[in-house]
């Protein structure tokens, strides 16, 4: 952190006073919350498959047969 000003500040989590380069959570909240969330990615979101609007057409250049 050589050119980043420290900024005193209470920690938006846990009410803590600290001194970091940025405001937001505290290094140990942001290892709590690193080890609470790591390895929850949402694979089981379903998309849909998208379907365009019966006014849109096709682009002219894709259908062009070579």
């Amino acid at each position: 952190m050589d050119d980043t000003e420290l900024l005193t500040f209470d920690c938006p989590r846990c009410e803590a006073a600290v001194t970091e380069a940025y405001y937001g959570p505290c290094e140990s909240c942001r290892g709590l919350m690193r080890s609470a969330y790591a390895g929850r990615e949402r694979d089981d979101l379903a998309t849909e498959e998208y379907v365009p609007k019966m006014n849109v057409t096709p682009n002219a250049v894709a259908l062009k047969d070579d």
